[in-house]
């Protein structure tokens, strides 16, 4: 029993140390971005910044998010992530709450046609010509309709949506509840921890998408941040990329204001994980596992 004990711990041990390991590793690109952001021009310049920072300014920092064209492709991201996440909660959660009625007929096949959506999808080009049809090219509606619906979420918010119990609905319906008063009144109050969960994932999506908007968006002034930074990381001449004079950049390696775009636009996101960090676990295995 001794040794069996003692092999159990140096496997938990190996399993630990080996996943710590890899956790490091996933943060050492972020580590060096961050680094080139805050170090020295000169150091940056040399190719002598690894994953510690030589030197420290937030002058670079500060030349990205003071400018123009950053901040209002932060606001279009932010205004397609609210609305778009808003939205999609909304539509999951009507969607997923009928097909989480068994006793309706025709649910098995509608589910079968969900799950048939996620695993085969037409492809890139209809896809432009159905945007393209609805009038939709040039228009934020673009970033938000394709993603409106994510047939695995709505399927974990419908398992969530079985494991609540059936008395609750019963006795609603017995004081002459409608299934509308019943599902945004009982029902979405009670599912604060998967819709939590399900609202991260839509916003993330939201957030970082950038497939959509190089296909969909042509007008500067309606490119979201991640559009920006695209063209921030692969047009080597920042100073038409940032809209600033040459006088401007100077002091500002091209290398460094890259990774200070790339800081700037990841820190939004990364503070709204704490909010809803609490939720994240529960709600992913309640939906997952109940039902």
């Amino acid at each position: 029993m001794r040794s069996t004990s003692i092999r159990d711990y140096a496997l938990d041990a190996v399993i630990y140390i080996s996943l710590t390991l890899m956790g490091l590793a996933t943060l050492l690109p972020f580590a060096n971005v961050l680094s080139k952001s805050i170090s020295e021009e000169w150091a940056i310049v040399a190719g002598k910044v690894g994953i510690v920072p030589v030197g420290f300014q937030l002058d670079t920092l500060r030349f990205v998010v003071t400018s123009g064209q950053f901040l209002h492709a932060l606001f279009i991201s932010a205004l397609v992530a609210i609305i778009g996440t808003l939205a999609s909660l909304l539509v999951t959660a009507m969607t997923a709450y009928p097909l989480s009625k068994r006793e309706l007929p025709g649910t098995g096949p509608l589910i079968v046609l969900f799950i048939f959506t996620m695993m085969f999808n037409g492809g890139i080009i209809p896809n432009y010509l159905l945007i393209r049809q609805l009038d939709l090219i040039d228009n934020l509606g673009a970033l938000i309709l394709p993603a409106l619906v994510s047939v695995f979420n709505m399927l974990v918010v419908k398992s969530y949506f079985e494991s609540l119990p059936a008395s609750l609905e019963e006795s609603a319906k017995l004081e002459g509840a409608r299934n509308y008063t019943i599902l945004f009144r009982i029902i979405l109050p009670l599912s604060g921890p998967v819709l939590a969960t399900i609202g991260l994932f839509y916003a993330v999506y939201y957030w970082n998408d950038y497939f959509n908007p190089m296909l969909y968006i042509n007008s500067a002034s309606l490119k979201p941040l991640q559009l920006y930074l695209q063209d921030i990381v692969m047009n080597a001449d920042t100073s038409s990329a940032l809209n600033r004079s040459a006088d401007d950049l100077m002091n500002v390696p091209a290398e460094g204001v890259r990774s200070a775009t790339v800081i700037a636009s990841t820190i939004p996101i990364l503070l709204v994980y704490p909010f809803l960090q609490k939720y994240f676990i529960k709600g992913v295995l309640i939906g997952s596992v109940k039902g």
